[in-house]
């Protein structure tokens, strides 16, 4: 597995941690398909491979690793796909049917994965992922939480968040300078937010990028100043508004602007 590029790269090295990495699954089977980001040397693809329940599909960037996968894990055969996960199309494989995603995920790139979930969410109903602690914090945090974001907000919005486990810095080799933990993210039965989701996104991007400011500052592109400064609602800070209260913001703005 590979860590931010400051940390060099590290490979998970205990079988038990990747064989409860891959039961961590739970909506697999039913897919047919798991798509795996980045196996590196298949430590978690072996135990992928051995259910019977669903196809193993593995997406990796590294032509050295691509050629080992092919050595080592035949039965992969075309399933092996050499392209980075952030240029990888997945209709072009899985047309519009579903397919579980896993991963033990490079770290440097790991929140524009999530970001990448979410663009495909309608296909993915769910994802099970090792990331750095730090991370995997930051997405499952709930309001009011110092970690809490505007990953933890986009995700939480379509997502169930789940903190499986951590894994500690020697089950890696060589060991990394930070710890990873392992996440399960579960769609929601309902996919519309009820908004707008493009202004969704910008108000919680706007709030988030200025988060020690109240929100009658960070809104002020978006609403009425005599609103902003009337209604004590927006003396509030973005950490302490959940996710549906940024869809209550979205359908605001928008009928502010009818």
């Amino acid at each position: 597995m590979q860590a931010k590029k400051s940390y060099g790269q590290h490979f998970l090295k205990s079988d038990r941690i990747a064989e409860r990495i891959a039961q961590s699954l739970l909506q697999a089977e039913a897919c047919g398909k798991v798509l795996e980001i980045g196996p590196g040397m298949g430590m978690l693809t072996q135990f992928l491979l051995k259910n019977k329940g669903y196809a193993t599909y593995a997406v990796e960037a590294d032509r050295d690793m691509v050629a080992y996968l092919q050595k080592h894990y035949p039965q992969l055969e075309e399933r092996l796909i050499l392209k980075d996960f952030l240029d990888f199309d997945p209709v072009s494989v899985f047309g519009d049917a579903p397919f579980s995603l896993i991963g033990n995920f490079p770290y440097n790139i790991s929140t524009q994965i999530l970001f990448k979930l979410l663009d495909y969410r309608r296909q993915i109903p769910e994802m099970v992922g090792m990331f750095q602690k730090e991370v995997a914090d930051r997405v499952v945090s709930k309001a009011g939480s110092k970690v809490y974001g505007i990953t933890s907000v986009l995700c939480q919005a379509f997502y169930h968040t789940e903190y499986l486990f951590t894994v500690e810095k020697g089950s890696f080799n060589p060991p990394p300078k930070v710890q990873s933990a392992v996440i399960r993210l579960t769609r929601k039965e309902n996919q519309e937010l009820g908004c707008d989701e493009a202004v969704f996104r910008r108000v919680v991007k706007a709030a988030f990028n200025q988060r020690r400011k109240m929100l009658r500052n960070t809104l002020k592109p978006f609403l009425d100043q005599d609103l902003l400064m009337s209604d004590p609602f927006y003396e509030k800070r973005p950490e302490t508004l959940s996710w549906d209260a940024y869809v209550d913001l979205a359908l605001k703005i928008k009928a502010s602007k009818e």
